[in-house]
């Protein structure tokens, strides 16, 4: 079962054309993972102990549907590949509106980088178990190294 996110479309998530802004889609979607990792003991305080932090190298965005102000719209996160060791990830979001219609669908792919030297690393033992427990896709695919 995929992780869900739940939270309502304010009006500073709004562009010119009153709908939501192609950046709040990014935002949703960033706010999803850190709760979902959350949910699995990796939170902000862990990370900054540790010094590593999880980053970006690819993230794209399918609109499929307007999500207007005051709009109730759910994410769900679902691991689509990794890495055995979690150092290599891929994650996709799919945003629903109130109503059920998916309206868009934010794919990312990332890693973990150690804040202090600047460098890609990997997670500990641990935590690399608790990132692979994050829920999979049932097209999820193993990463080679």
């Amino acid at each position: 079962m995929p992780h869900t996110y739940t939270n309502k479309v304010m009006w500073s998530h709004l562009d010119a054309n009153m709908h939501m802004r192609h950046s709040a889609y990014a935002d949703f979607a960033a706010q999803a993972r850190i709760e979902a990792l959350e949910e699995l003991g990796m939170d902000l305080k862990t990370f900054q102990r540790l010094h590593i932090g999880p980053i970006l190298f690819r993230e794209e965005t399918s609109y499929l549907r307007e999500v207007g102000i005051n709009e109730e719209i759910t994410i769900k996160t679902e691991l689509t590949a990794s890495r055995k060791d979690g150092s290599r990830w891929a994650l996709r979001h799919e945003l629903y509106k109130q109503d059920g219609v998916k309206a868009a669908v934010i794919k990312v792919e990332g890693a973990w980088m150690d804040v202090l030297k600047r460098k890609l690393t990997v997670l500990p033992e641990e935590l690399a178990q608790h990132f692979l427990e994050l829920p999979r896709s049932a097209d999820y695919v193993e990463l080679e190294r």
